[in-house]
């Protein structure tokens, strides 16, 4: 009898046993899930914020360019809202609504700069007003671009501002590409009013990007003159004038003769590569790598 008691007993704990071992199981495997499931959810959620992250900083960069540029008026918070972007149209924003921007700084800043439109310009027929016979004065420039609404206006009174404004001498004085055809003529025509003939006038062949700035870049320039002192001064002080830079890297200056010298000097002049914006995309992973 006791026997069977005690066998009984080590039934019941062994069936207890195996319900404790079955409970733990169970606990461990919904823990297990459950574990996932948070480590899943907490994943979502920390890629969900990359991405409202990225796209935040995306609409912020497109606004203050759209901003910077002057292509509509400022948003009224930190950013363009959607009604906002549907309602600009770049063709009806007139500049004055724009200030401090890059359109506006060109359009009345450098457009009407009088130290710029001082510099003598060769006559042109494209320039001349058809109502007054006579040359386009800023006013009626700004007027015309103001007031164009289609792009065909546009672009054709944006042509007018380049070619007969202030505009007009920029490109003279920092060309936007290397041509050293340009600058040859330009040379040729300091050397024609210094009354100065050289024997030959070829490029050197050298470009190299200048220290002094972005996208700047630099074309050597070799020059010799053998003239009288009067004529050698007048050169270097017509290309000291010039409206074009040239900066004068190594200079010698030999006698070679009575009231005649000898100057040969290596200079560089400049032009700038224009710049783009440029767009780029961002790819990002749930496992944490991103890349632009």
């Amino acid at each position: 009898m006791a026997k069977e008691i005690a066998i009984g007993k080590r039934a019941k704990i062994s069936e207890a046993q195996q319900h404790m071992l079955l409970a733990v199981l169970g606990a461990s495997v919904f823990l297990g899930v459950a574990i996932s499931l948070i480590s899943q959810f907490v994943n979502k959620i920390s890629f969900n914020a990359k991405v409202i992250m990225t796209e935040d900083e995306s609409i912020v960069a497109y606004s203050d360019t759209i901003s910077q540029i002057g292509i509509c008026t400022a948003p009224k918070g930190s950013v363009y809202t959607i009604d906002e972007l549907k309602k600009c149209n770049p063709n009806t924003t007139s500049v004055a609504s724009v200030p401090g921007t890059l359109r506006a700084n060109i359009v009345e800043g450098l457009a009407s700069n009088s130290a710029l439109n001082s510099v003598p310009k060769e006559s042109s027929t494209g320039c001349v007003n058809p109502d007054t016979k006579k040359n386009y004065t800023y006013k009626e420039l700004s007027d015309m671009y103001n007031n164009a609404v289609t792009n065909e206006e546009i672009m054709s009174a944006s042509g007018l501002l380049r070619r007969c404004s202030a505009l007009r001498v920029i490109p003279d004085a920092l060309p936007a590409f290397k041509n050293e055809e340009a600058l040859l003529s330009s040379l040729n025509k300091i050397f024609i009013i210094s009354n100065w003939e050289p024997e030959q006038l070829a490029p050197s062949g050298g470009s190299s990007a200048s220290a002094l700035g972005t996208n700047l870049n630099e074309i050597s320039v070799s020059l010799m003159i053998e003239a009288d002192t009067a004529t050698t001064t007048g050169v270097l002080n017509n290309i000291e004038r010039s409206i074009r830079n040239f900066n004068m890297r190594r200079a010698s200056i030999e006698w070679s003769g009575e009231n005649s010298l000898t100057l040969n000097a290596q200079a560089n002049a400049y032009y700038m590569t224009p710049i783009t914006i440029t767009e780029s995309s961002t790819t990002i992973k749930a496992g944490g790598d991103t890349k632009k």
